[in-house]
């Protein structure tokens, strides 16, 4: 039976990507960008992200982020890395993430506290871009409703396409939003604890050897350096996690689009810097 390894990015927006197409001319040959528009075949992705589906696995490419944007997530520099370490070898990215959701609510997991709902689902939203707007109905755990829901299918359909699926990371890129919220940022290791044992618990047999991947959030957000320093410890005492340092490895808010910067969302370049640490960071296949 064929292995499938599968790597699993989520979080919020930084994770669907926003960053512009338009701008990667002038960080990357034309005929990079084409490759990267086309998608790899052997790096497959099945998303939610936002409100664009797949529907199932398709060539990580290009514009795996919102219906009406030509833009990029780190998806892209994941396979990009993949393809030039692995060349001849498959790999399934599964994707689920949502722009300007929390952990402390939106991504709550069952053990994470009484607020959890196990019925919320994305269908309960009206407008799926107006999730975080004042007085939209939103109950709490439906993002990671959404991510067990997506990774269950994506197992079950590779496992009757003949494949023997393994988890081999997960890839999050979260916590912008929390850190607005003093309670939020407060609660952010436990309800991070609470998500990855939850999430162990419902891949059982899938994701023993998985590698939990957390990615620091931009200076730009309020108690970003609270946010960081807790996913930065929590790591450190994991044999199984590993913390990303993206200020450190120099990832960029400030400059794009030039004509009026999104200071909340990474540059071009850097989602495919992202992406390529993410991969770094799961190590040897």
């Amino acid at each position: 039976m064929k292995k499938a390894d599968i790597i699993v990015l989520s979080g919020q927006s930084n994770a669907v990507g926003c960053g512009e197409v338009r701008c990667l001319y002038s960080h990357y040959p034309a005929d990079v960008i084409q490759k990267w528009r086309k998608g790899y075949d052997n790096v497959k992705i099945n998303y939610f992200s936002h409100d664009k589906k797949s529907g199932g696995f398709v060539p990580t490419a290009l514009n795996c982020t919102v219906v009406s944007d030509d833009t990029l997530g780190p998806e892209v520099g994941i396979a990009a890395a993949l393809d030039e370490k692995y060349p001849v070898r498959e790999f399934f990215i599964v994707k689920l993430a949502f722009g300007g959701v929390s952990l402390c609510r939106d991504f709550l997991s069952p053990s994470g506290g009484d607020k959890y709902d196990p019925l919320s689902y994305a269908d309960h939203i009206a407008d799926i871009n107006a999730v975080t707007k004042p007085g939209a109905n939103v109950r709490a755990g439906w993002c990671y409703n959404e991510l067990v829901k997506l990774l269950s299918e994506s197992i079950a359909a590779l496992e009757k396409d003949g494949y023997s699926p393994v988890i081999r990371a997960f890839c999050w890129m979260q916590g912008e939003s929390d850190s607005l919220y003093e309670e939020a940022t407060e609660s952010y290791a436990k309800n991070y604890d609470a998500l990855l044992r939850d999430f162990k618990a419902a891949f059982a047999g899938y994701a023993d050897g998985c590698r939990f991947i957390d990615a620091g959030i931009s200076a730009v957000w309020e108690r970003y350096e609270m946010i960081n320093e807790t996913k930065r410890g929590y790591a450190e005492k994991r044999s199984d996690c590993v913390y990303i340092d993206t200020i450190g490895a120099g990832l960029t808010t400030m400059n794009e689009p030039p004509e009026a910067p999104d200071i909340g969302h990474y540059d071009s370049g850097c989602y495919i810097t992202l992406g390529r640490l993410f991969a770094d960071a799961i190590g040897d296949l």
